[in-house]
């Protein structure tokens, strides 16, 4: 009789792998076949296997979460009583933690991962994917602690086990996790230089190397970025952009993990091209090359269709929504307001797919609406918006960022005492950033105040510290801006000597970048200038030039003003304009 059932049940998972694998899979018969093995009772190891398989089949084909959970838990409670079954064991216990996160069950899955790791101590695989995994739960709710301490317990277990690959993976997530959290520049730096140590003295596979090296070069970059570095980031984004072409070259056998231990990749190298580009966008952006920051997102977000197309996961909406907001910034500096809205709503198009997701990027959101209301003059619209960016800001640079340009709405309205009430979040001496470029940014914002407030020589002094810092970096768009406004100060002082020699650099910057505001304000001060000076021939072509500036600008003011898009600048809480869902 045993016989008998044996052959069944090995009968009907022959026959579930061959529906499983036929073209096309007919997952619907391959899950009855695997269902009705469980009716003759069979091994346990084959019961709790089986179990997994099903629940396995049901997320990756159907939206049936609940079914799925219960196989995954009646296949981590048998496991539990099999020596030595760590594949079927842990694999019921990721799968399962994950369902409950996405159910929003996080905190039965933190219980679950914790047991898990402390099971798996025998499988250095295992051990080290569920660390990984439960570090990922806390970085999702912002539990930095909590994460850093998972990955410093998994770097310790790899040294102490020899697997160097897993060790300087732990490293540098613990680095990212650093620089997520803000952590101090000494710190984040001495860390940085002993991954490097690590990963040159890494002896594995070629591909796993470079795919360690890319994980680094990317913290680096990253890290000078959020310093304002743009300047000195120079080479080591060259490295970075080598790099991934030296992975993108190698064989599928010279990716290959040198030992089973070591089956970990940070992102897959298709991921890993996109993220490059999408940090060569934000080095452009900084250092105000607006056109090759532009180039690159364009390839960037083709890439990410294609991606989406085989798999829609998480870090690729992520990394397309991060992509789309440099590409807003860019468009509004270029004066392209129009497809700015549009591209903002393609960003509330995402976000409503995803709670998890706009509750990430909310602050960022109403960021993108405040900037793009200041393009296009409605200060009020403005004004709630960085308010709204200000309450929902978990990121410090973010906040300054705000504040420093909510500064510049309430000087537009002449509203003077709001900006005094705002005067010591934005104070270049106090500012609570390691970002030079923000610092640099607080000291064009003072010298703005003083140009409105009359006090033309603290003006002069505030711009030049701006330009002193601007100019040590290659920050392009903030030097114009210096140049722009201290001539302007220059012209009111009676000066214009001195102004032209501000202006035309400014002008010359604004060009290269393009800044089509930027390059409105210069030939409006060059036209007075060459006026005063007598030169009409130089006189006639800036007046021309402010000319086309301004009908360009008021252009696309208008149409941008009749989209159905621009009025997301309403928008502040609660469910978006119809459209949005219509469009999704």
């Amino acid at each position: 009789m045993a016989t008998s059932q044996d052959a069944y049940y090995l009968s009907l998972l022959a026959l579930a792998e061959r529906f499983r694998t036929q073209e096309p899979a007919n997952i619907k018969r391959c899950v009855q076949c695997l269902q009705a093995v469980l009716t003759f009772r069979p091994p346990p190891k084959v019961e709790a296997r089986t179990h997994l398989q099903i629940a396995n089949l049901l997320i990756q084909c159907t939206n049936n979460t609940q079914l799925a959970q219960d196989h995954l838990e009646q296949a981590w409670n048998l496991s539990m009583n099999i020596a030595g079954f760590d594949d079927v064991r842990f694999e019921a216990a990721s799968e399962l933690a994950k369902l409950y996160e996405q159910t929003g069950g996080a905190a039965s899955a933190k219980p679950l991962l914790r047991r898990a790791i402390e099971l798996s101590r025998q499988s250095v695989y295992w051990h080290c994917r569920l660390i990984f995994q439960t570090a990922q739960l806390g970085l999702a709710e912002v539990d930095y602690a909590a994460a850093s301490s998972l990955l410093q317990m998994g770097l310790e277990y790899c040294h102490i086990q020899g697997v160097a690959f897993n060790q300087v993976l732990f490293l540098l997530s613990k680095i990212m996790v650093m620089l997520l959290e803000g952590r101090g520049a000494a710190e984040v730096q001495a860390l940085l230089a002993q991954a490097n140590q690590s990963v040159e003295q890494y002896n594995g596979s070629q591909g796993q190397k470079e795919h360690l090296r890319v994980f680094y070069l990317v913290l680096l970059v990253c890290h000078n970025l959020n310093s304002g570095q743009v300047k000195s980031v120079k080479p080591a984004l060259k490295q970075l952009q080598q790099s991934i072409q030296n992975i993108t070259q190698l064989s599928e056998q010279e990716v290959i993990p040198s030992s089973t231990s070591e089956m970990f990749a940070w992102l897959p190298r298709e991921q890993l091209c996109v993220l490059v580009y999408l940090v060569s966008v934000m080095h452009s952006m900084q250092a105000g090359y607006m056109e090759k920051a532009q180039k690159y997102t364009d390839k960037a977000l083709l890439q990410i269709d294609k991606l989406k197309a085989e798999e829609n996961t998480s870090i690729l909406r992520s990394l397309q929504l991060l992509l789309l907001e440099h590409s807003v910034m860019c468009h509004l500096i270029i004066g392209s307001k129009a497809q700015a809205i549009k591209e903002i709503a393609k960003v509330c198009q995402l976000l409503q797919e995803d709670a998890k997701q706009l509750q990430a990027h909310r602050a960022q959101l109403h960021t993108l609406l405040a900037v793009y209301a200041m393009s296009m003059n409605n200060s009020e619209a403005a004004e709630i918006q960085f308010n709204a960016a200000l309450r929902t800001s978990k990121n410090r640079d973010l906040w300054i960022f705000a504040n420093l340009n909510l500064a510049v709405v309430y000087l537009r309205c002449k509203r003077e005492r709001d900006f005094a009430d705002i005067m010591d979040r934005i104070n270049p001496e106090t500012l609570p950033t390691q970002s030079q470029s923000l610092r640099a940014a607080s000291f064009y914002v003072q010298g703005l105040h003083a140009f409105f407030t009359s006090r033309h020589n603290d003006g002069k002094r505030f711009l030049r510290e701006s330009l002193k810092m601007a100019n040590a970096e290659d920050l392009n768009r903030l030097t114009s801006c210096s140049l722009v406004l201290l001539g302007h100060i220059f012209l009111a002082l009676g000066n214009p000597r001195e102004a032209h020699n501000m202006v035309t650099p400014a002008m010359q910057l604004a060009s290269k970048i393009p800044d089509l505001h930027l390059q409105l304000w210069s030939s409006a001060i060059l036209k007075d200038l060459y006026r005063q000076f007598g030169d009409v021939p130089h006189e006639q072509e800036s007046s021309q030039n402010h000319y086309n500036f301004s009908q360009t600008l008021l252009t696309d003011h208008t149409t941008a003003s009749l989209l159905p898009e621009h009025s997301l600048i309403k928008w502040t809480d609660g469910p978006f304009p119809p459209f949005i869902a219509e469009k999704v």
